[in-house]
């Protein structure tokens, strides 16, 4: 529930940034930078406002002026766009992305001293680890971002960082500390005269007063923010803030009062052409309908809403994937015009040392000609000693080839006495099996005088199959062959026991399932068992081949 209000308020965020330029020295170049990254944070924050139905128009926005920036070398402007991008990319919840364009612009922020820029990139940092469920970070990003705002003075963004502290103690579940922080921001939005700070505060009481339970309460503060976006003509935080009152009611078993507000807020949403309210509006007004048992127009508003719920996904599809074209245009762009600037550098580079060159070699051209002949005696004698370093590589190489191709022979050698010694075993437990079964049938004779000197025969050839394998010597044959294979295996999985171990080896050297139980002395039920507890432990996912898995392991 919170995660849903809290990315409906996303979608209406406002950009808090406003930029002071740190080098300048003298007061008409600061006030005509201030006056030029108000001008930007104010585009930029239509872009954002775009971006609520429109993301790949917004990105394509960004792009062109991304493009100019580094055409321009305009750093200050290239950190806009990037912390812009990364806001997109948290809408269109690509958080892995979001993150490196988030600090991509923090390192250029940095590199400029621009610090109000840099707070407004740790509260976007702080908003996206909060959706990354990473609660002690974004604690850790919105307090760097309030003490840069307050060292500032800039009291906007202070408020809008406290707001996001408070929503983020709301989504702990710590209302007390919510409402401190809450109460802070929306003091200073009303010093400020920010009706929509006020609104968006009014809005986070009003949420967490519905969880709490006091609608009443809720319903105050619900009003007073729809007022507010009223006043200041936000129709997108309008349609929330309505469709939550609807809530209230409908939570208050006052259906018909739910139905009017919630119909008005698809309304909104219908002529904004904001198709995911229009799909949590009419689902809304399904719950209520189906509650006030007019069950045909809740079955009604049910289909539509999933109706729209499709319409949607096609929708954010096609955005999605036009938002990530736009994307990948824009940093291959970026990355063409950085290339061509490079190459111009590196041409001017290239000119000059060309020219430098060319005065050395005029002033070093008599000094190299009498030095020609002492030249070329030290590149003979490079010559001759490279050969040499040569045919010593070479007899090197040779002798690795001999030892490589001893070693395998000695491997093979290994694994022949490895399959030996597993088919006598196997072949001796057969044996002893068959000769288990003629004494079980001979047991079941009726002749008392016999019997117990047979069942003590049995017992004895149990063990003998049980016990009699000289596990020990198969195990050294197996290590020999697979060289340091247990020590890895209990390095990845050490709660393995050492029946596990048998099992594993026997399965490792591709022996059928036949096989392996007659040389462990049990069943092909209990033979499925082990397997299966052998595989829980090694953690494999379901149809994943265990014989092949201990295969593939080196």
């Amino acid at each position: 529930m919170l995660t849903l209000k809290f990315t409906r308020r996303l979608f209406t965020a406002k950009m808090r940034i406003s930029y002071n330029i740190i080098f300048s020295t003298f007061f008409l170049v600061q006030l005509f930078f201030s006056q030029l990254t108000t001008a930007q944070a104010d585009s930029f924050k239509e872009i954002r406002i775009l971006s609520q139905n429109y993301p790949d128009s917004a990105i394509t926005l960004v792009k062109k002026r991304y493009a100019k920036a580094i055409n321009d070398r305009d750093l200050l402007l290239q950190g806009n766009c990037l912390q812009t991008i990364g806001w997109l990319c948290v809408n269109q919840g690509h958080y892995a992305q979001a993150q490196d364009y988030y600090f991509q612009a923090d390192r250029i922020y940095t590199q400029l001293n621009a610090k109000q820029a840099l707070g407004s990139n740790w509260s976007d940092i702080g908003e996206l680890n909060i959706f990354n469920k990473q609660h002690q970070l974004a604690k850790e990003y919105f307090n760097k971002a309030l003490h840069t705002f307050k060292s500032e003075n800039d009291r906007n963004g202070e408020a809008s960082v406290l707001g996001n502290m408070g929503h983020l103690f709301e989504k702990e579940g710590h209302y007390d500390s919510a409402f401190v922080y809450q109460k802070q921001a929306l003091a200073i939005y009303r010093e400020q005269t920010n009706r929509n700070g006020e609104a968006k505060i009014h809005e986070n009481l009003g949420s967490i007063y519905e969880d709490l339970g006091k609608y009443d309460s809720a319903y105050l503060h619900f009003e007073k923010a729809r007022n507010l976006y009223q006043e200041t003509q936000d129709n997108y935080g309008k349609i929330l803030v309505i469709n939550n009152m609807g809530d209230i009611f409908r939570k208050t078993n006052k259906y018909p009062e739910s139905i009017q507000l919630t119909q008005l807020a698809f309304r909104l949403a219908e002529n904004l052409g904001d198709v995911y309210q229009m799909a949590s509006t009419t689902k809304d007004l399904s719950k209520t309908y189906a509650l006030s048992g007019q069950m045909d127009s809740a079955y009604f508003y049910a289909e539509r809403s999933r109706k729209l719920v499709l319409e949607l996904y096609s929708v954010d599809g096609a955005r999605h994937t036009a938002f990530f074209q736009a994307l990948y245009d824009m940093n291959q762009k970026a990355e063409e015009i950085e290339k061509l600037q490079t190459n111009k550098r590196i041409n001017s580079i290239l000119l000059l040392g060309t020219i430098v060159v060319l005065i050395l070699l005029s002033v070093l051209s008599y000094v190299l000609y009498s030095r020609q002949k002492i030249r070329i005696k030290t590149q003979i004698a490079e010559s001759r000693k490279q050969e040499a370093e040569r045919e010593l590589a070479e007899i090197a190489l040779k002798n690795q080839l001999l030892e490589d191709k001893q070693l395998k022979q000695e491997l093979t050698l290994k694994e022949k006495e490895l399959t030996s010694h597993t088919l006598n075993l196997i072949r001796s437990n057969q044996f002893l099996e068959e000769l288990r079964d003629e004494l079980k049938a001979l047991v079941k004779d009726d002749r008392r005088d016999q019997k117990k000197p047979m069942q003590r025969l049995v017992q004895q050839i149990s063990e003998h199959i049980t016990q009699g394998i000289h596990w020990k010597e198969f195990m050294g044959t197996f290590e020999r062959v697979h060289h340091s294979f247990f020590e890895k295996l209990i390095k990845l999985f050490p709660d393995l026991t050492a029946a596990d171990m048998r099992l594993i080896a026997l399965l490792k050297i591709n022996l059928n399932n036949t096989d392996i139980a007659i040389l462990l002395g049990i069943s092909q039920d209990s033979l499925r068992v082990a397997r299966h507890r052998l595989r829980k432990k090694l953690k494999l996912e379901q149809g994943e081949d265990l014989a092949g898995y201990l295969l593939s392991i080196s």
